[in-house]
């Protein structure tokens, strides 16, 4: 049997997102923590004789992606542009198991692109510089880099600048999306004000527990929130049943929206609230798991 490389795709967290500036060519820069989840998209990889690349989706979100064309997907531009750099002559058929909702703030194609890359590079044998596949990563969108990196990070700039940081303390996630997509163009066009200075949170920054990093993330915000409210009010309603769940410690929009998260302190507590909110809004996306690459807890 031929052999197949899997390899996850888990959902991208922006525990905070600080819109620093905006620069000439019209890119916004930020300044954001960024923690991914143990639950995410799916790829699975195959090697083929030919050189002939494709793409299969499945999952409970690939209806979400069928009246589009697989050329246009992320992880088949990757793919692309990997096969075209190395000049690899030889194909792999990708299976893209798609349980993420599209366009949620939660970097699900960036994730996906992310790691077609990773997959593809071990199943083609490329030793590829960190530094080239940052740049094919940057290439494909601005949150491809940090999924490549993966772990605890600080993602500055226009997404090009990650930082390492100390690993977090473990806890429980709650993730909800109302089953809306919004545009992620349309809510930095929506976005008005002033900027926030760079640099708030301190690298070396360590937290004894969740409680005490739930406390220090208060003084940060998703400055996206509001005109990702402005465009999708349905937002406030996932914001409102995520922090009206017993223990939750913070209650967050992620990225460009809509999903939103919960901290909670444990799964136990995080599994509860999942059930409830999903029981009183049969129409949304809820999911519980956890941070991954944390402290011992």
């Amino acid at each position: 049997m031929e052999t197949q490389l899997i390899e996850p795709a888990q959902a991208k967290i922006n525990l905070f997102l600080h819109v620093t500036g905006k620069r000439e060519d019209g890119y916004h820069t930020l300044d954001s923590l960024v923690c991914f989840a143990d639950y995410g998209d799916v790829l699975r990889a195959r090697l083929r004789d030919d050189a002939t690349l494709t793409l299969a989706i499945t999952g409970p979100m690939a209806d979400a992606l069928e009246d589009r064309s697989p050329k246009d997907n992320l992880v088949m531009r990757a793919a692309t542009l990997l096969q075209e750099k190395y000049g690899i002559a030889q194909g792999a058929e990708l299976i893209l198991e798609k349980n993420l909702p599209v366009a949620s703030g939660i970097g699900g194609g960036s994730a996906d692109a992310a790691a077609a890359l990773r997959v593809l590079c071990k199943l083609w044998g490329i030793d590829a510089p960190p530094a080239d596949l940052a740049d094919i990563a940057l290439s494909l969108g601005a949150d491809v880099p940090v999924c490549l990196t993966g772990g605890t990070v600080l993602m500055q700039g226009i997404g090009e600048e990650i930082t390492p940081l100390p690993p977090l303390p473990g806890f429980s996630l709650v993730l909800v999306n109302p089953g809306k997509a919004v545009s992620t163009p349309a809510i930095f066009a929506a976005r008005d004000g002033d900027f926030t200075d760079a640099g708030s949170w301190a690298t070396d920054a360590s937290f004894a527990d969740v409680t005490s990093l739930a406390t220090a993330l208060r003084d940060c915000r998703n400055d996206l929130t509001l005109p990702a409210v402005t465009l999708l009010p349905e937002i406030c309603d996932v914001l409102d049943a995520l922090a009206r769940a017993d223990g939750c410690l913070l209650a967050r929009m992620s990225g460009s929206g809509a999903t939103c998260f919960g901290l909670y302190p444990d799964a136990q507590l995080a599994d509860t609230a999942a059930t409830t909110i999903a029981g009183a809004n049969p129409d949304w996306w809820v999911q519980a798991c956890k941070i991954v690459g944390t402290t011992a807890t």
